[in-house]
C-alpha cells in the first residue's frame, strides 16, 4: 500500500499511509478508535477506493481493486462479522471460500449439477483438509448456530484459508475470544507464516505484541510509528496516542 489517502465528506480518514507486508511476516496495524484502521483494511480488501495512492501486489499497482479480485491475486480475508451461512453445514461454508477454484462453482456443486461431481469431491477434500488443520473437522456436518463462538471464528478462518492465499487479511480475529482461545489463535497464525504473509488489524495488545513481527501505528489517519513490537511499545508518540501507562508498565 503506497501513499493512500481516503476522504469521506471532507473528513480525512487516511492521509498518505503506506505499508509493506514482507514474505512470511505478520504485520499488525494498531491505533486508537477512529485512527483509520478499518478504512485501511477496507482499502486493502477493495471495499474502499482511495482518492490517492494505490494497493500494490507483487510490485504492480492495482488500479481498481474489488473484493472479488482477491482470490486471483492470492489474497483472502476475514471480517469482524463472521458472515457464515446458518443453513449450510460447516463444510459447505468453507467450500464457499474455494469457489474460484471450481469450473462449475460452489453453487453448482451444492445444487448437485452433473458437471459438478468431480469439482465437488475436490472442493470437499480441500475444505476438510483445512478443518483438520484447524482442529475442527469433527464439526464438519454441523451448522454454525449450534457451535460455540470460538469454533465459528475458526470456521470463518477456514473459509479464508481454503483458497490457499499468500496474503491473509485478518480484521479483529481475537474479538470475543478468551485468553486461552487467543493463545490458540496466536499459535495458528504463527504456523501459517510458513506459507503466507498476514496483515492483522487488532486491538488486543497482548496478541499483537506476542505474534506480530512488525507494527504500523495509526492516529487520526496518519502513521505515527512503525517497527518491531519492542520499539513501538516504547515510542513516546505511541504511548501518548494510544498505549499509555499500561504498556509503559509492561515495558
Amino acid at each position: 500500500m503506497t501513499d493512500v489517502t481516503v476522504e469521506f465528506g471532507g473528513i480525512t480518514a487516511l492521509s498518505g499511509v503506506g505499508l509493506t507486508v514482507g514474505s512470511g511476516e505478520i504485520l499488525g496495524v494498531i491505533g486508537p478508535n477512529g485512527a483509520g484502521k478499518t478504512t485501511l483494511f477496507n482499502v486493502a480488501c477493495g471495499l474502499v477506493r482511495p482518492q490517492a495512492g494505490s494497493v500494490v501486489r507483487s510490485g504492480e499497482p492495482i488500479a481498481r481493486l474489488r473484493p472479488k479480485d482477491l482470490p486471483q491475486l492470492g489474497m483472502s480475508r476475514t471480517l469482524q462479522g463472521l458472515g457464515l451461512f446458518d443453513r449450510m453445514s460447516v463444510l459447505d461454508n468453507v467450500m464457499v471460500g474455494a469457489d474460484h477454484l471450481s469450473t462449475t462453482g460452489v453453487v453448482g456443486a451444492l445444487l448437485g449439477l452433473r458437471s459438478a461431481g468431480r469439482d465437488t469431491a475436490g472442493l470437499r477434500d480441500r475444505a476438510l483438509g483445512v478443518l483438520v488443520e484447524l482442529g475442527i473437522d469433527r464439526h464438519a456436518s454441523r451448522y454454525p448456530p449450534s457451535l460455540p463462538y470460538a469454533v465459528r471464528k475458526k470456521v470463518a478462518l477456514a473459509r479464508a484459508l481454503v483458497s490457499e492465499p499468500t496474503l491473509l487479511l485478518l480484521d479483529e480475529p481475537a474479538s470475543g475470544l478468551s485468553d486461552a482461545e487467543m493463545d490458540d489463535l496466536a499459535a495458528t497464525m504463527r504456523s501459517l507464516t510458513t506459507r503466507m504473509s498476514i496483515l492483522l488489524v487488532e486491538h488486543h495488545m497482548d496478541l499483537v505484541m506476542s505474534v506480530c513481527d512488525h507494527l504500523v501505528v495509526l492516529d487520526f489517519g496518519k502513521v505515527i510509528a512503525r517497527g518491531t513490537p519492542d520499539l513501538v511499545r516504547r515510542d513516546p508518540a505511541v504511548l501518548a496516542a494510544y498505549l499509555g501507562d499500561e504498556v509503559e508498565r509492561e515495558g
